[in-house]
């Protein structure tokens, strides 16, 4: 009896999982609207971004020099369980987690605000 091995179908292939996670179009809109917000402020003046396996990672640096004061970072991984989004501080504290970015970026709203002298 003759067996064939069967062959690869020819047609588009399903779509590998990313080898690394990065913010989507949408996601950095919304990440660079709040940053240019706080650079008219004052208050960032340099970023940098990363992009690994498992976290992307927006920095905010006051100075470039410097550590970041903030870390804005998306993990996918944790979507089902405290939410991919979480806003970290210079410390590592989590300043806010959550499923959605732009209700996680609002936390930095009461940074905005100051008293006026």
């Amino acid at each position: 009896m003759n067996v064939q091995t069967p062959t690869p179908f020819p047609g588009p292939q399903p779509p590998s999982p990313p080898d690394k996670v990065a913010f989507d179009r949408h996601e950095l809109g919304a990440i660079l609207g709040l940053y240019g917000r706080m650079v008219a402020a004052g208050e960032w003046r340099d970023y940098g971004m990363s992009f690994l396996k498992d976290v992307a990672v927006f920095s905010v640096f006051r100075r470039t020099a410097e550590h970041p004061i903030y870390r804005i970072e998306k993990r996918p991984k944790l979507r089902g369980r405290q939410g991919m989004y979480a806003v970290i501080g210079m410390d590592g504290q989590i300043l806010k987690r959550g499923a959605d970015l732009r209700t996680v970026l609002r936390v930095f709203d009461r940074k905005l605000i100051r008293p006026v002298e």
